[in-house]
């Protein structure tokens, strides 16, 4: 089956709601108009897309330190997006090859709009959170209020909404919030518009990726009221896509991608302040470098407060690249009953038994931590299986 050009995937994200495609915009195509058009199909260098949240750093980080070409592969520098829906757009119509994404949303694409994409390992573990007015304290006192989402099939809304009901609360969409019902409205809004979205009070929260949240405690505009990597321990937010056509044509392009992400992760665990420099020096995040650093050095002993699992270290963003079968079988489960704005009904024709065999080819990633000392050498056990712990399920 063909994949989907551009205007079916804008389609499907008008299908999602109006405020799903105004997040994404034109944004991603025009910083790439700007730049050469190299891809998988020509036989020239695939190229990266990212936003700029620390959930990408694995990726920036093996194109700062040159890690894809001493694998074997020049990649141009990563082009910014600047919402997820254009990254998407652009990714599935070829614009970009690689790209590491919301993972809930990497499941639409395949499933719902029939991208011919695959994942090869995860990105990240941890890393987002919900913060809110300085003077909101309990999660009850988001009742009669709007909270903002970066977009509707994400590991943030799936896991805030399971917080709201914990709470007695109920996410509506296109819903005016009321106190009196216990009901909190749900918005999608870029990243770079929560802060001084929550700052003017247009928004009394948000949840999002760092380094969104830190922005907010350096600015001293919000706090974190709750990381979501202390209700489901180690979470895989983004993962690494790329195109079916770059697995196809080049494997062993696709193998030094992977052995430059979970090089970069292995490097980044143990050096995040001078991640972190990298980050911000080599101008791929925009953010301030305090909040960047202090993304990647959240100390457990400054959230005492907010953790219920402190020996999980929710608060601190992990880099470890393989992607656990188990993991995507909760998701698929955790995704059905998930509210949002537009045609949710894909989710309920996908077996959560089979999705991980059909959706992660691994045998990539496997042999790049095969060389970097194995699973062992990122924490992970030698069967490669875990238990997921998820204490809103």
């Amino acid at each position: 089956m063909a994949g989907p050009n551009r205007r079916t995937v804008l389609r499907g994200g008008i299908a999602l709601g109006a405020a799903a495609a105004a997040v994404g915009g034109v944004a991603g195509i025009a910083d790439l108009a700007t730049a050469s058009r190299p891809t998988a199909k020509t036989g020239s260098a695939p190229r990266i897309g990212y936003l700029p949240i620390t959930d990408a750093a694995p990726l920036l980080v093996a194109h700062g330190q040159n890690r894809y070409a001493k694998a074997g592969v020049e990649i141009p520098r990563p082009v910014l997006f600047r919402g997820w829906e254009s990254l998407a757009q652009a990714f599935v119509a070829g614009e970009v090859d690689v790209v590491h994404l919301l993972m809930p949303f990497a499941l639409q694409l395949r499933y719902q709009l029939g991208a011919q994409v695959r994942m090869v390992a995860w990105n990240h573990t941890n890393g987002s959170a919900l913060t809110v007015r300085p003077e909101i304290n309990d999660v009850r006192q988001l009742a009669g209020t709007s909270v903002a989402i970066p977009f509707w099939w994400s590991i943030h809304n799936i896991l805030l909404q399971r917080k709201l009901r914990a709470a007695g609360l109920t996410p509506v969409v296109r819903t005016a919030p009321s106190v009196s019902d216990g009901t909190v409205q749900l918005v999608v809004m870029a990243p770079a518009d929560m802060v001084p979205a929550l700052d003017t009070g247009t928004i009394s929260g948000y949840i999002v990726a760092d380094p969104f949240n830190a922005v907010a405690e350096v600015k001293k505009v919000g706090k974190v009221l709750w990381f979501t990597g202390d209700a489901w321990r180690d979470n895989a937010c983004c993962v690494v896509m790329v195109r079916q056509d770059l697995i196809d044509n080049s494997p062993q392009t696709v193998q030094a991608l992977t052995d430059g992400v979970a090089g970069a992760q292995q490097w980044i665990n143990g050096n995040r302040p001078d991640a972190a420099k990298l980050l911000s020096g080599n101008k791929y995040m925009p953010q301030p470098l305090p909040a960047i650093t202090k993304t990647l050095t959240r100390a457990e002993g400054d959230y005492a407060t907010v953790l219920t699992h402190p020996q999980w270290h929710g608060e601190r963003i992990g880099y470890t690249p393989y992607p656990f079968p188990g993991y995507t079988t909760a998701l698929v489960e955790a995704m059905r009953g998930t509210v949002v704005d537009g045609d949710a009904s894909f989710v309920d024709r996908l077996d959560p038994a089979t999705v991980h065999r059909d959706l992660v080819d691994d045998r990539f990633v496997v042999n790049s931590m095969n060389t970097l000392g194995g699973p062992a050498a990122f924490g992970l056990p030698a069967s490669l299986t875990r238990t997921e712990q998820d204490v809103l399920a």
